[in-house]
């Protein structure tokens, strides 16, 4: 039998250096970070360190592609990417 594993993530600050997203975009960047992570731990889950309750204060992402950084769509996928690369398998 497969147990289902129930994951909790808050992110509560994400800082964004030199990206300038228009106010009126932000929530398609939310939206693109919230589903790709969804996505990644879904499809790839967490690496086993993370399995039992691990709070982490913060997260290294590992480097991005912005060369279409205006894109908030592709900008969201490539920063929970990024973001899952710091916490994920």
């Amino acid at each position: 039998m497969n147990k289902a594993m129930n994951i909790n993530l808050h992110i509560d600050r994400l800082i964004l250096d030199g990206i300038n997203i228009p106010h009126s975009q932000r929530h398609l960047l939310q939206a693109s970070v919230e589903g790709e992570l969804t996505r990644l731990l879904t499809e790839g889950g967490v690496a086993q360190r993370s399995v039992s309750g691990t709070a982490l204060p913060h997260v290294q992402a590992s480097g991005m592609n912005l060369s279409s950084a205006t894109d908030p769509t592709y900008l969201g996928r490539q920063i929970a990417q990024s973001v899952y690369g710091g916490f994920g398998k």
